[in-house]
């Protein structure tokens, strides 16, 4: 592997990556993309179709909108029966060819596909992209950060099954935030996840115990580009691979036991101008904060509720959004307050930054980037200026009727569908879209029968 790596640039342009091709014996490829959820779905290709792929490729669009067990979520264009279940046009992006760390050497190479023409207004990928040339226009460049809290079990996905889903061994017990002990007792784990992270172009900020049984937490290092939240996306991938391949599983489910805490995927956002120069800091401020960062944090609080949907996409999403877990319940913001959605952080010109905490571990990273990057450039571009601070304990606080959030996964649905900023910012086919995509998965869990109606209502009613 280490001559493949040799010859191929890290993010090559397309004339590189067919020199590439041609100098090289490789026999397969796997050429792979984003679906809704933000799993990462792709297959092998041989090198001729690969490089035939480079010119023009397609995959069924109804693969954008399956869940991650495959149920298909109906949505009109995309997943309807009088479509035929269609092909449409993906384009490949060269610049994130990479290679699979233990895959054979003539089979390792990996490149990201976004869908194309008519259908890239159904992308993801392509939300993310829109976002930047908003950015653009307005004269900045966002630069962001994600980070991915995951638990780790010792088990497997035959003894979850055989289990019911009940009684799952965490791979370590108790609450052992940033603990030495369990990090160095599983080094071994550790060292190959970062391994894989390394290997996979995954560029990683930290890796560290979380404060729950199994429970752990990577950070993403800041960018600029769409490299962020490919990063973002192939760590929930190819962790799971890490798992799987040492007896383990992981799982992103924003809350997967009611006694466990909620899984986030925080981001963290600024901005710079299109030179690079950072504009959330200003020194002659009290609290170091520009005009700039006030009115970014005015648009998330203005917005965030109409794009909870892109932040919180499951029906469990919900379950984590509740006081006391970490988790924020409104669009209240304060100074370094964890309590809040919006976590302000004023530091130096290059640090200052927000954290918005609403996202779980299972939103999809493009479209999470995008809603929270998005609503920050509409306070800037129109000027909002944010509530004042809260100080102290957010959840002990009144919610003011503008900072309420949509208090179901149903309530989400609807606000995100009748949206005129959403529709404004992503486009009305995206909108109807994962609007419609929702909708189904909402409608499928209403009528499954849950484990707490048979035990609160199975024998005495």
């Amino acid at each position: 592997m280490e001559d493949l790596l040799a010859n191929l640039p890290q993010n090559p342009t397309l004339t590189e990556l067919r020199a590439f091709i041609s100098e090289s014996d490789l026999e397969f490829a796997t050429i792979a993309f984003a679906d809704y959820q933000g799993t990462i779905r792709g297959k092998y290709v041989s090198r001729a179709k690969l490089e035939s792929a480079l010119e023009a490729m397609s995959f069924p669009a109804i693969s954008l909108v399956l869940d991650p067990t495959d149920a298909i979520l109906a949505v009109p264009v995309l997943a309807d029966s009088s479509s035929g279940y269609p092909d449409r046009p993906v384009r490949l992006v060269p610049e994130t060819a990479r290679f699979i760390p233990w895959a054979e050497p003539r089979r390792n190479l990996l490149i990201l596909a976004e869908f194309a023409e008519d259908f890239a207004d159904y992308c993801p990928r392509n939300m993310f992209h829109r976002m930047q040339r908003h950015a653009e226009r307005l004269g900045f460049r966002p630069c962001a950060s994600s980070e991915l809290e995951f638990t780790m079990f010792d088990e497997t996905p035959q003894s979850i099954i055989a289990k019911g889903y009940h009684n799952l061994q965490p791979s370590t017990p108790n609450r052992t935030y940033y603990s030495l002990v369990r990090q160095e007792t599983q080094s071994s784990l550790y060292n190959q996840l970062m391994d894989m992270c390394a290997a996979l172009r995954i560029p990683v900020d930290s890796l560290h115990e979380e404060m729950g049984e199994g429970f752990m937490e990577l950070a993403i290092r800041y960018g600029t580009d769409a490299s962020v939240p490919d990063a973002t996306a192939l760590f929930r991938t190819f962790a799971k691979v890490v798992a799987q391949r040492n007896g383990k599983l992981a799982t992103f489910m924003a809350r997967w036991s009611n006694n466990a805490d909620g899984q986030s995927g925080h981001i963290h956002a600024s901005l710079q101008t299109l030179a690079g120069e950072p504009v959330f800091h200003d020194p002659s401020r009290p609290d170091g904060m520009s005009e700039t960062m006030r009115h970014f944090i005015g648009g998330m609080q203005a917005l965030l509720g109409d794009f909870l949907l892109l932040l919180a996409p499951n029906i469990n999403s919900y379950k984590r959004l509740v006081p006391g877990i970490f988790a924020p319940i409104s669009t209240a913001w304060g100074i370094e307050n964890r309590t809040c959605a919006i976590r302000a952080i004023p530091g130096s010109p290059g640090s200052s930054r927000i954290e918005c905490r609403l996202p779980g571990a299972d939103a999809n990273p493009y479209l999470s980037l995008a809603g929270v990057i998005t609503a920050g450039l509409h306070g800037v571009e129109h000027r909002i200026e944010p509530s004042a601070p809260c100080e102290g304990n957010a959840y002990e606080m009144e919610i003011l009727e503008s900072q309420r959030l949509p208090a179901s996964f149903d309530a989400a649905i609807t606000r995100f569908r009748g949206s005129e900023m959403a529709r404004h910012y992503f486009g009305d086919a995206f909108v109807e879209a994962y609007a419609d995509s929702r909708r189904t998965q909402y409608e499928q869990f209403q009528a499954m029968v849950t484990d707490r109606e048979l035990e609160r209502f199975f024998e005495l009613v």
